[in-house]
């Protein structure tokens, strides 16, 4: 069962075509990252998938639904949490949670919900109180408050340290665990690694490569660099099995004190896939 199909989605912008008949499918449960450079189209797409913006050509389905007709129903089954979102700046954390959490039929307790993010000591703070960080828990607090079907989350992670942003991965991994599809949208190539189940690369809009975090653009293929010291000649071979090459060397009872083999990162192949499409 899919939460989100698009097919031939396309957005044009004063004749400057930015979304370029794309096509995408995401599982319902799977968390889903969508990576790209800045003007590659991916705040368009998510916006158009929100039903925030309109499309100008191709079919799109988000939980079964056009999400550029759906009603009230269908908006309540969306979590959104925006990289820019506006504050209710003199309300504090807990006057803000439960605000939002009164437009929701069942929604989680505002306690609850700001204990997941990490505010409870800071609930009966004024949001103008708080730092870049904690705003943005509150926002990630905001959108999962309704307990979405389906959660968008653009830049989640901006102005997180690196503890708080591991904080929100369990959060995240917690929130799939019970079923909630994910769409992430993120600069943080470690992120989407640790959390994604599949993502895409969306480059001058376009899908230039979809996978796993180990296969994306043949990834999993890509072999391996093996490096190691010769008479004190430093050596790197790149190839496909690192295995025949190790035994040729112990055979040839090389020095392998210093041998590391090194596969190409999430961060190497995105940089190619984009790299090679400018």
């Amino acid at each position: 069962m899919t939460a989100i199909e698009v097919r031939g989605l396309r957005k044009a912008y004063r004749g400057h075509e930015v979304v370029r008949g794309i096509d995408l499918d995401v599982a319902r449960g799977e968390v889903f990252a969508l990576l790209g450079p800045n003007g590659a189209g991916k705040t368009t797409t998510v916006e158009i998938l929100e039903g925030h913006r309109r499309r100008d050509g191709g079919e799109v389905r988000v939980l079964g639904a056009d999400p550029g007709t759906a009603g009230k129903e269908w908006r309540e089954r969306i979590g959104i949490v925006l990289q820019d979102a506006d504050d209710a700046a003199d309300l504090t954390v807990r006057e803000l949670v439960r605000h939002v959490a009164g437009f929701y039929a069942g929604p989680r307790p505002a306690d609850e919900v700001i204990e997941l993010v990490g505010l409870t000591g800071k609930r009966n703070s004024r949001i103008r109180t708080l730092s870049g960080g904690q705003r943005r828990r509150v926002d990630v607090a905001l959108g999962i408050v309704g307990r979405p079907d389906l959660l968008f989350l653009d830049e989640p992670t901006t102005g997180f340290d690196p503890q708080a942003r591991r904080q929100f991965w369990d959060l995240i991994r917690a929130l799939a665990a019970e079923g909630t599809t994910i769409l992430l949208t993120t600069h943080y190539l470690e992120e989407a690694e640790a959390l994604a189940d599949r993502l895409a690369v969306l480059a001058g809009g376009e899908i230039v490569a979809e996978g796993t975090p180990a296969t994306l653009g043949g990834r999993a293929s890509a072999g391996a660099y093996v490096s190691w010291t010769d008479d004190g000649v430093q050596r790197t071979e790149l190839v496909p099995d690192p295995t025949e090459l190790i035994r040729k060397l112990v055979a040839e009872e090389a020095d392998l004190s210093t041998l590391t083999i090194t596969r190409p990162t999430l961060e190497d192949t995105y940089l190619n896939l984009i790299g090679a499409h400018r």
